[in-house]
């Protein structure tokens, strides 16, 4: 969708969907609306619902930023203590290394 064609409200009402799509554990959405509503929170010349766009486009960066601390500390994290946590941390895995035979 090319966004110079939308209607200024219509923009609004797509960066709040995908805002809120974020907090149902969709943080891509947050990425994508940092990404494509970047240049109208920011660069384009001002206009009624700039600052509201403004606001949900620094929000979804802030929870981009939340989620990929949470998900890098995680994985690092069971990644380090895979062994120590045995059974469990097996039991969590979607692979289990086999090991040398």
């Amino acid at each position: 969708m090319d966004l110079a064609k939308v209607k200024d409200e219509d923009k609004l009402n797509l960066c709040r969907k995908y805002y809120i799509g974020g907090f149902a554990f969709l943080p891509f959405l947050w990425f994508v609306n940092s990404i494509w509503f970047f240049r109208e929170a920011f660069l384009k010349p001002e206009y009624q619902q700039q600052k509201q766009i403004k606001t949900y486009v620094i929000r979804s960066m802030i929870g981009t930023a939340i989620w990929i601390a949470i998900i890098t500390t995680w994985v690092v994290l069971f990644q380090t203590n895979r062994v120590a946590w045995g059974i469990t941390a097996d039991k969590i895995s979607f692979l289990i290394p086999k090991g040398i035979p």
